[in-house]
């Protein structure tokens, strides 16, 4: 029974191996990974990278301004004042994040790639 299971991975594993990617054995035999192939390299990893971390800085800038903003025109209110405060400062976190990320996503790409 054993053998049958092992036979109809085989025949699974051959049949698939042009759609997912596939991994060929020693003794020449094909088996399916069951992932996707991917035709990416790093090039393409940075630049999606770049753009999303890029979009995250802008968006945290675009929050610092509107907070400072609302701190403005609080009007002396301290509660008011104090949540302006608190999302600036959450604001500035994430766009240091967002650098700290770019960094060193772009040093860990320059050293494998």
């Amino acid at each position: 029974m054993n053998l049958s299971i092992f036979k109809s991975i085989k025949l699974i594993a051959t049949s698939s191996s042009a759609i997912n990617g596939a991994t060929k054995s020693l003794s020449g035999t094909i088996y399916s990974t069951g992932l996707p192939r991917v035709n990416a390299g790093s090039s393409e990893l940075h630049t999606l990278l770049s753009i999303t971390f890029g979009i995250l800085g802008a968006i945290s800038v675009l929050i610092i301004v509107i907070s400072g903003m609302r701190f403005v025109l609080s009007e002396g209110k301290p509660e008011n004042a104090a949540r302006a405060r608190e999302t600036i400062i959450y604001a500035v976190v994430g766009l240091i994040i967002s650098i700290s990320a770019e960094l060193i996503v772009a040093f860990v790409l320059n050293k494998v790639g």
